[in-house]
């Protein structure tokens, strides 16, 4: 037998090729470094033909994303829902009827919160002992359970009861989603799919503004029943499809499951397809990826995330993710009570918050057209430098009298070009660089404590934005978005000096970057060898 055939065979068998003779491991490195050059070489337009079966299974998993969006979006509307607060508002109105006060808005979102960050710790665990498939099904069947709670809710308690658990599997799909589609896809479909799971929560909120909407005249409890109700849809559908789903090649392969690799591999491509592949080749890459990565750094528990160069990559990825939270987009989350609060009506209010998910939606698009040609680095700079302007704008004109129409509908409309320009430039982003900029044997856990810190970091809006925009406490209104605009400038000065480019890298290469302490301005413009003689080779050019 050829060394080239021992060592697929190797492979083929589940054989580690560490135990293989030494020029056997040359052949492991020389078959790593065919699938980098293809890697690199690859085409849009190739990938969409070779990986069609790995595009529609991240899809799948993504979509679990649209029930936290729809949810989340469901209780933040319902708080200027007049059916909604009759039954829960524990407040008397400013115009007749009860409102949710600030102080249970607050113990709600919270509570929410602490469920997924929960939920968040639990899939870092669970993930890396049973797999993908595995913690999607049983987060799946949790939801069909839970959503029973506010379905059948009686009073304003059993509501942050259901909130808090439903948290749970909120926290396992906000990471799950990410890495599963960091994992199966190649590199140049690596920004598409992740980013997609932006596209799903937007799609979540687009689909309950325009359910709310539709029940907005309806008094009965049904009308906030019945959407609470639309979630069954989808766990069955979920579940179905990961089925048949193959496990995340990476996870085999760190498993010592090199045979399974293979196989879900063969799985997420097209046989038929006339691009140039070779299966062995691709299990190689991952193999010298993940014994890179241990011989940097051996641990994958979440302190390991913590020590020496990892360190720098969980600050990038937590950063980046803090976005989602401290640039402004709890306006969003509260969009309703905003434009209620800058002086529109109750109508118009709702009618704009469904013009707000789909420019939403228009944005996930635009921001897939803009990776494909700059990278992240210039694009979450530039969004982050527009988001401050619309803030600082919105803000000023939250001084005018709330009676005048022109000021009212600027804010809203304003509101509007904000969404817009954060799912275009900036939120996107985040979910790209938090699966990107991790180690592979660390992706999990540091996508969980990216996230987290986020989540930590909406403790502070839940805890603020009713009462910024509460008639009954600081009433705040428009105002409320110059507050947002200095977090917003302090993140847009760290990612001018702290955060890389990561456009076009595989992971091998991006750990060789962060091993050598590449510093952030300098990333796109290294040349990297992963397998140059003397382990790496790097170039910076100015």
């Amino acid at each position: 037998m050829s060394k080239e055939e021992s060592t697929a065979d190797a492979i083929e068998h589940g054989r580690d090729p560490d135990t293989q003779s030494v020029h056997q491991k040359d052949e492991l490195k020389y078959r790593a470094k065919l699938a980098t050059e293809r890697e690199h070489n690859l085409s849009l337009r190739n990938a969409l033909n070779l990986y069609p079966k790995a595009i529609a299974f991240s899809l799948l998993f993504s979509s679990a994303i649209i029930m936290e969006g729809y949810d989340l979006a469901l209780i933040g509307s319902f708080y200027g829902y007049t059916a909604f607060q009759n039954k829960f508002g524990d407040q008397p109105g400013p115009n007749g009827g009860r409102v949710v006060s600030a102080d249970w808005q607050t113990y709600i979102q919270n509570c929410g919160m602490v469920g997924q960050i929960v939920g968040l710790y639990i899939n870092g665990w669970v993930s890396d002992h049973f797999g993908y498939k595995k913690t999607m099904l049983g987060s799946q069947f949790a939801m069909i359970c839970l959503i029973f709670i506010p379905f059948f809710a009686p009073n304003i308690q059993t509501i942050l009861a259901g909130n808090t658990l439903l948290g749970i599997p909120w926290g396992i799909f906000q990471t799950l989603t990410i890495t599963y589609a960091s994992d199966i896809a190649p590199v140049v479909l690596r920004p598409y799919l992740t980013t997609y799971v932006n596209m799903c929560w937007v799609i979540g909120q687009l689909i309950a503004a325009g359910v709310l909407r539709g029940f907005l005249g309806m008094q009965s409890d049904w009308s906030y029943r019945i959407p609470y109700s639309l979630q069954w849809i989808w766990p069955p559908l979920i579940i179905l499809g990961t089925l048949f789903a193959p496990e995340s090649p990476w996870w085999l392969v760190r498993r010592g499951r090199l045979a399974d690799a293979k196989k879900s591999l063969l799985s997420l491509t097209n046989a038929k397809s006339d691009v140039n592949f070779d299966v062995d080749d691709q299990i190689a890459l991952i193999k010298a990826t993940d014994e890179l990565e241990k011989s940097n750094a051996e641990g994958t528990n979440y302190w390991d995330c913590f020590k020496g160069v990892d360190l720098r990559r969980t600050e990038i990825a937590s950063v980046s993710y803090l976005a989602q939270a401290w640039c402004g987009t709890s306006l969003m989350g509260y969009s309703v009570q905003f434009y209620e609060r800058a002086g529109l009506s109750t109508d118009n209010s709702f009618n704009l918050n469904i013009g707000q998910s789909a420019m939403g939606l228009v944005g996930v698009v635009l921001s897939w057209i803009l990776m494909g040609r700059f990278g992240r680095r210039h694009i979450y700079l530039t969004g982050l430098a527009t988001l401050l302007v619309i803030l600082t704008i919105a803000g000023g004109l939250g001084f005018a009298d709330p009676s005048l129409a022109g000021p009212s509908w600027a804010i809203g409309s304003l509101l509007l070009v904000y969404t817009l320009v954060y799912n275009t430039m900036v939120g996107p982003i985040c979910y790209s660089l938090a699966a990107e900029m991790p180690s592979t044997r660390l992706k999990i856990k540091t996508v969980v404590l990216a996230r987290n810190f986020s989540n930590i970091a909406g403790f502070l809006n839940n805890s603020l934005m009713p009462k910024m925009l509460g008639v009954n406490s600081w009433n705040w209104g428009a105002k409320s978005a110059l507050f947002w605009a200095g977090f917003c400038l302090v993140i847009l000065i760290w990612a001018y000096f702290r955060l890389p480019e990561p456009a076009g890298r595989t992971y091998g290469e991006l750990d060789v970057l962060f091993h050598n302490r590449v510093s952030a301005r300098h990333f796109a413009k290294t040349r990297v060898d992963q397998f140059a003689e003397g382990n790496v080779q790097i170039e910076t050019h100015p």
